[in-house]
């Protein structure tokens, strides 16, 4: 943590926790809530007076909240002989609570169900924009990303906010703009990004909020209603938005800076980022995504599915909420793009060829949390008692359930109100004795708040009578804190349903709130709170089940005090632990680790090798380790994976290899990928002083030894025999013997699936593994039959990995023209590690301290390891050895001390020099 204190934290999100409001009389207050003007006393004396308002006719037996009555008593505005149209059934009053003020902040935020203008476009007041402004805090900023590095406190002194305000701007003048840029930047440490109305409209109110917002939380757009967002200006809109957020981070950027970006607004910043002149390439950037990430069956329907994931993966890492949420995003990137998925993260292939460079995206989960520390603070001040008493007296003799949630389809409201209709049907004893309070935060314009006031009306019409209303519906956001956490310490029950949602942290809220009654938690499976542990303890339902939620209220409500206390303490640990500060910490040393690894392999490129450091370190060496590929550096495959029985090319390659088994101080390995059968099995036959590993690691064979009583004579290979008593025919160890194996009927069956519908590809069953050619064509280049074959391969990948590859620990790595199905923890380096490793299966009497005597070699002693090969990964972990000389002959050799051209047999010809060295 020590090292974020002298680097700055560039955080990118939508909306500043802070916006600015022009033209107002009266500054608004601080977030800081002021004490109400009124005592609970002074309320409860007007207890009797206000239970007389009497009720709306056409409403049989819904009557407004009494404390709303008795506060407007308070207020000493008489009560109305009937209820108004609009009066809100909320038992807080928030005139007494808040101030007012006149002022022309206008609300640039509106999700909308259809293109037509949003309502906050509204043309300017006659009297204009005056110069008088104040700066207050944004409703619509990320309030869990806010609250997370605020309480960070001092452990991230220097940072700097990069948003939009979250109101119309197109009158703002430029001095204004300018003043606003310099006192925001001054005091909020906050610098705005200036987007024209109607571009930002587009960009959030259509693409963001009718197209991503859907898609992310598995609900696919409608088509006739989304089209017109494809193919018109709105996903340029997105762009332009975006490069505006790159543009404004670039102008302000400083050397050391460590770039958050957050949120799905943002998905194409990290590789404009990348791509702006004023950044330099070394700069650490990480993206968050809040919000749930999809299976790759949903977000493979947007269109612009690519510019999307190549934007993120951009990023030295990207993190998610919960490790499901990670799991699809690999598998939508190994589907769509088709990169190698790994556990930790993703491999992303940068050209084709011999100018192929990998580099490496970590993938994390990071779950978010709350301050707990302030909200200890937040629940002792003397408004949260007051209310808490109000509360009491209210609902004497009730059982309470909460519920606070966006007013939209996905937060599930409309299933929790079916659902408690249902608790009320089911269990009747529980009539005139539990209210649902529901808070719902208005979000948007659409049809869903009529279709829940009719639900509302319908339940409050059913079972309510004189003195009980079932159901207090507040469609508000005027809801203080201090009520808020007022409503959380009395519940019975906190009810979430939720149909696809990231961390619920208003749960975690209810935890901390209960900690005097520990009371139950119902939360919807669908939450990404949910899949952790220490969530398990709370009561799981699918919103979808209306039966089933209903049986939990009942279950929630009648459960003992003891079952409930052993409940709670789960959740509390969870909560108490992964707190917002662990939460940031957590995700800026991730993206610091991820950074620098990055940074150390890419920033380095390999010189060409050489031989006139290295060759004479060989000749003077007199206990060598010749590791070398055999594909790709001794000799090139053909494409169509046919070999002919004359091959010059391979001939050749033997006849180096025999040079290099020649020289007793070598102890030669050859790496392969191909199968013992074919090409590997003749060269064990021909040159039997070798050892070879077969198929990436799955399969070993030792070298072949001459007896001891003949050491000094030249025997044919007919006496040789194996060092090691081997697990297979021919001297072959097999690496994988205690793997489960099944699985290789169920892949070749996929892939005969995918072979019949790519013309030209073909499947290869090796004894451990399997490859599917996809592509035999003479170019690479990208016609229809190679798209076709890409994205067929593409789709086999993820079936394969969604139906085998957790069940079975399955790897897949995908090349130019193919991809090998392996088991995961079988590589070339797992098989170096065992050559290398004293006492391992790939040596002869190891466990009693050395090599072969007629070798008189041992690993420690070791003059030089030479490598060649194209496995970046076992280079990096030869390079351990200071003995070590390593050689990429593929991609930009990061990992590697040297590298050599593969083509125009550059190779080949450099390894006839290291082995015709005379004796």
């Amino acid at each position: 943590m020590s090292s974020f204190r002298n680097q700055r934290i560039v955080v990118c999100s939508l909306f500043l926790p802070s916006t600015v409001v022009v033209g107002s009389d009266t500054p608004i207050a601080t977030p800081e809530l002021k004490p109400p003007p009124f005592s609970v006393p002074d309320v409860l004396q007007h207890v009797d007076a206000a239970t007389k308002k009497p009720v709306r006719p056409g409403l049989p037996t819904a009557r407004p909240s009494i404390i709303d009555d008795l506060l407007k008593a308070n207020s000493r505005r008489p009560t109305p002989a009937s209820t108004p149209h609009q009066e809100s059934l909320n038992p807080f009053s928030k005139a007494p609570l808040t101030r007012k003020h006149n002022s022309d902040h206008r609300s640039r935020v509106q999700r909308k169900p259809s293109s037509s203008r949003s309502s906050s476009r509204r043309p300017e007041s006659p009297r204009g924009i005056r110069d008088e402004w104040h700066i207050e805090h944004n409703a619509h900023c990320n309030g869990g990303l806010r609250n997370a590095i605020v309480s960070m406190g001092d452990k991230l002194k220097k940072k700097l906010w990069v948003g939009t305000v979250g109101t119309s701007t197109d009158s703002f003048t430029e001095p204004l703009r300018r003043a606003v840029d310099k006192r925001m930047l001054v005091e909020q440490s906050c610098l705005p990004v200036w987007i024209p109305d109607a571009e930002f409209e587009s960009c959030y109110d259509e693409f963001c909020h009718q197209v991503l917002w859907p898609s992310l939380h598995y609900a696919v757009p409608d088509a006739p209603k989304t089209k017109i967002y494809y193919e018109t200006e709105s996903f340029k809109q997105y762009v332009a938005v975006n490069q505006r957020f790159a543009d404004a981070i670039s102008a302000n950027y400083q050397d050391g800076d460590i770039i958050w970006v957050n949120d799905y607004h943002l998905m194409l910043l990290p590789a404009m980022l990348r791509a702006s002149p004023n950044i330099p390439a070394h700069a650490p950037i990480g993206f968050f995504m809040h919000v749930a990430f999809p299976s790759s069956e949903i977000f493979r329907c947007l269109s612009v599915r690519r510019p999307l994931l190549s934007g993120l993966l951009a990023a030295n890492l990207i993190g998610f909420q919960t490790a499901n949420y990670a799991r699809h995003f690999r598998q939508t990137v190994s589907r769509i793009m088709a990169y190698e998925a790994l556990p930790r993260g993703i491999q992303v292939s940068e050209g084709e060829g011999e100018s192929r460079r990998i580099r490496f995206v970590d993938v994390g989960v990071f779950p978010m949390g709350i301050d707990v520390q302030q909200l200890e603070e937040k629940k002792r001040e003397p408004d949260v008692g007051e209310w808490v008493q109000v509360l009491k007296q209210r609902y004497a003799g009730m059982k309470i359930v909460v519920g606070r949630d966006k007013l939209d389809e996905i937060q599930g409201v409309r299933q929790k109100l079916l659902a408690f209709q249902a608790f009320l049907e089911k269990f009747p004893e529980f009539q005139q004795k539990v209210v649902l309070i529901q808070v719902a935060l208005q979000t948007t314009a659409s049809d869903l708040a009529g279709n829940i006031a009719d639900i509302v009306t319908h339940i409050n019409s059913r079972f309510s009578t004189l003195t009980y209303q079932p159901v207090v519906f507040l469609p508000t956001q005027d809801l203080t804190f201090s009520q808020y956490l007022a409503l959380l310490t009395v519940a019975d029950a906190f009810l979430v349903t939720s149909l696809r949602e990231g961390m619920a942290l208003r749960t975690h809220e209810f935890v901390e709130c209960q900690e005097g009654r520990h009371r139950p938690l119902i939360l919807s499976e669908f939450t990404g709170s949910y899949t952790y542990s220490g969530f398990r303890s709370c009561i799981a339902i699918n919103p979808w089940d209306t039966r089933g939620t209903a049986a939990a209220i009942n279950q929630a409500l009648t459960m003992s005090d003891d079952e409930a206390h052993s409940r709670w303490v789960d959740l509390h640990s969870h909560v108490s632990t992964q707190t917002g500060q662990a939460f940031v910490t957590g995700f800026l040393s991730r993206c610091v680790r991820s950074h620098t690894e990055q940074h150390q392999q890419s920033d380095h490129c390999a010189p060409t090798l050489d031989m006139s450091r290295v060759l004479p370190r060989y000749k003077h060496s007199s206990k060598r380790l010749i590791l070398m590929d055999l594909e790709g550096t001794l000799w090139m495959r053909p494409k169509n994976g046919l070999v002919a029985d004359e091959d010059a090319k391979l001939d050749r390659a033997l006849d180096v290899l025999r040079h290099f088994a020649a020289d007793a101080r070598n102890d030669v390995w050859l790496l392969s990928g191909l199968p013992i059968a074919g090409v590997i099995e003749r060269i064990a036959q021909e040159v039997p002083r070798i050892g070879i590993v077969a198929e990436n690691g799955c399969f070993i064979r030792p070298k072949t030894q001459r007896r001891s009583s003949s050491m000094n004579s030249l025997r044919s290979p007919s006496i040789l025999e194996p060092i090691n008593t081997a697990t297979l025919p021919g001297g072959w160890i097999n690496m994988v013997s205690s793997f489960n194996l099944t699985w290789k009927s169920s892949c070749i069956e996929i892939l005969n699936y995918f072979t019949e519908r790519t013309p030209g590809s073909f499947v290869e069953e090796r004894g451990a593994s399997v490859v599917w050619r996809f592509w035999t064509g003479e170019t690479l280049e990208d016609c229809g039959d190679r798209q076709w074959a890409l994205r067929q391969a593409a789709e086999a990948q993820n079936h394969i990995f969604d139906s085998l590859g957790e069940r079975y620990g399955l790897r897949i790595i995908p090349g130019d023209n193919s991809f090998l199905v392996l088991p995961n923890n079988v590589s070339r380096s797992t098989a170096v590690g065992a050559i290398l490793h004293p006492g391992g299966p790939a040596q002869n009497r190891l466990t009693r301290g050395g090599w072969d005597a007629e070798d008189n070699t041992a690993n420690g002693d070791l003059d030089l390891i030479l490598a060649v090969s194209g496995d970046e990964k076992l280079l990096r972990r030869l390079n351990e050895f200071d003995t070590a000389e390593t050689v990429a002959t593929s991609g930009k050799a990061t990992d590697a001390k040297w590298k050599l051209d593969v083509g125009n047999c550059k190779v080949v010809e450099t390894l006839e020099v290291f082995a015709n060295v005379a004796v």
